[in-house]
């Protein structure tokens, strides 16, 4: 437990530019994006179920698919602050997660990010009611542990680092996405479009607050990740 809480040493500066720049590669990447892109929606679905949690909704089922889009349904009221909340907490979660794991890693607490990213992974995995969802869930909680478990102390920076990376840079790539869907006629039943049935605030201003969010997140999380 004091190796969990305690303090590891700062990595090298070209572990930490050298993780950015490979994050940046599988965002800007289409053929990387693709694949890469399944650890965004767990975030993006995690974020739904706990905020449903956090509301006093009944989460009944989170479902992960091979396209990367995802499902989190949870009972409740169909109206008010709990339904809008979960609704929102969607594409925030990703980059919100990087800036938390980024202050981690500020103040060098590498394997306390790695058993926390651990412990969610399996929290969500009780939900998760899909094969292709708990085997994506299973293999990235798997990736967390044994990097914790079985490698030293620039291994674990590396990973931690990459991952964090990954969350801030990956969590602004959906929201772009998701507007160019809607200008093309796609996506109507997307979270900005049910959150403006529910709130008569229109979409596009609820696209922008994740668009806010995910950027903040990014500038706030580079600074801690760069030391700056």
């Amino acid at each position: 437990m004091t190796q969990v809480l305690g303090t590891q040493p700062a990595p090298d500066a070209w572990i930490v530019y050298v993780t950015a720049v490979c994050a940046l590669g599988l965002v800007a990447l289409r053929r990387l994006w693709l694949p890469a892109r399944n650890a965004i929606t767990i975030a993006h679905e995690g974020g739904h179920g706990l905020v449903a949690l956090a509301t006093g909704r009944r989460l009944e089922s989170i479902r992960l698919h091979s396209d990367t889009s995802g499902l989190t349904v949870s009972r409740g009221r169909p109206t008010g602050l709990g339904v809008v909340l979960t609704l929102a907490a969607g594409y925030p979660a990703a980059p919100l997660l990087g800036l938390g794991g980024a202050a981690l890693l500020g103040t060098r607490h590498v394997t306390l990010l790695l058993w926390i990213a651990t412990a969610l992974l399996l929290a969500m995995l009780v939900m998760v009611r899909n094969a292709y969802g708990i085997l994506t869930v299973v293999l990235t909680g798997a990736a967390f542990l044994l990097v914790s478990r079985l490698t030293g102390p620039n291994v674990q920076s590396a990973f931690a680092y990459a991952a964090v990376w990954f969350l801030l840079l990956g969590g602004v790539r959906p929201a772009f996405e998701l507007q160019a869907k809607r200008r093309h006629g796609g996506a109507p039943d997307s979270d900005a479009d049910q959150l403006s049935r529910l709130t008569q605030v229109p979409a596009g201003v609820w696209l922008f607050f994740f668009h806010a969010v995910a950027i903040s997140a990014l500038i706030g999380g580079g600074r801690w990740l760069l030391g700056i």
